[in-house]
């Protein structure tokens, strides 16, 4: 299971609130934290007509993707201090560029997003690294993932695909969770799952299912500004899936034997009943369905389960009511 909790841009272009962000996610249970690195005047331009106005800040989303920029240097210490709290420093470029960046900051795989997967100029200039990619697919049909995965095979590539919706927020009936087993019988690779529902349902339905590897937005606060925030979690939110991701994890991984209730010996005799006499019954009496009860523990009477073989007999002796009935009770 791998684990990745993606900053994206909820920093809003404030270095010192990603570093804030790597502190925090630092102890939620995560593997990876996960950046976006944009250069503006290489992915896009300012005829770009997406959320132009959804920012009273930016005149234009050109202007956004360079208020989003890092520097080298500012990179090179995001990662080290990734390394210093012990979690996995991810980035996904959208631009050759931006692997440039990525190849001197120094990272270990790749996620490409929904949008990248048929820029094979993207994935060309990644598969020449040799690392790791991880493909989002939240955009691509089967047919445009087929000539993809034909790309990355022909290319030797390492690489899984996450099952992914691209709206945000991802509402129930759009999360897909068919899908996950259909990506790994088809291309027969580690499948995982990129999740922009802002709630946590979601990721660990997926892992029932089958996901090994999880993404999310993560954001101190749903009330703060930036475009994917109605899609994320908090840090709290976060915690406690990566604590139930591990669980369901541990509970795939040790398979029960249905047949073999050894371990439930004792439990058995405190919770399972024995037959029992609900009246006083003179001796002689011919038992009736009516006149059972079962009673806690297992090993005081005859079996509850067995009630049908000694309705019909006779009591052996006068019985009490409540008494325990057993084998030399009944003729």
């Amino acid at each position: 299971m791998f684990i990745i909790a993606e900053i994206g841009q909820a920093h809003n272009g404030s270095l010192g609130m990603a570093h804030a962000y790597i502190d925090a996610l630092a102890k939620t249970g995560i593997d990876a934290i996960k950046f976006q690195t944009h250069i503006a005047e290489a992915e896009s331009s300012i005829h770009e007509p997406f959320r132009v106005k959804f920012s009273k800040q930016d005149a234009t989303r050109f202007d956004y993707w360079k208020r989003m920029e890092f520097t080298l240097e500012q990179w090179k210490d995001l990662k080290a201090h990734c390394d210093e709290v012990g979690l996995e420093f991810m980035s996904s470029p959208f631009s050759n560029a931006a692997v440039d960046v990525l190849e001197v900051v120094g990272v270990k795989r790749y996620k490409i997003g929904s949008g990248e997967v048929n820029n094979f100029l993207l994935l060309e200039k990644i598969a020449q690294t040799g690392k790791p990619i991880i493909v989002s697919s939240g955009m691509s049909s089967f047919d445009e993932l087929d000539d993809t995965v034909a790309f990355l095979k022909e290319k030797n590539c390492d690489y899984s695909i996450l099952q992914c919706t691209t709206s945000y927020p991802t509402q129930p009936e759009n999360f897909g969770l068919n899908v996950i087993q259909e990506i790994k019988s088809r291309y027969n690779v580690a499948v995982g799952f990129s999740d922009h529902s802002g709630s946590a349902e979601a990721c660990i339905a997926a892992a029932a299912l089958g996901a090994e590897i999880f993404e999310f937005h993560a954001v101190f606060n749903k009330s703060m500004f930036g475009p994917d925030v109605t899609s994320s979690l908090t840090i709290d939110e976060i915690s406690s899936l990566t604590i139930a991701l591990k669980n369901i994890e541990k509970a795939l991984n040790n398979a029960v034997d249905k047949n073999d209730i050894s371990k439930f010996e004792s439990l058995k005799n405190i919770f399972e009943k024995s037959l029992a006499v609900n009246k006083d019954l003179p001796e002689g009496h011919i038992i009736t369905f009516n006149d059972l009860e079962a009673k806690k523990p297992a090993n005081k009477g005859i079996k509850a389960s067995r009630f049908k073989e000694v309705i019909g007999k006779k009591v052996a002796r006068k019985m009490m009511q409540w008494d325990f009935l057993n084998e030399n009770d009944i003729i």
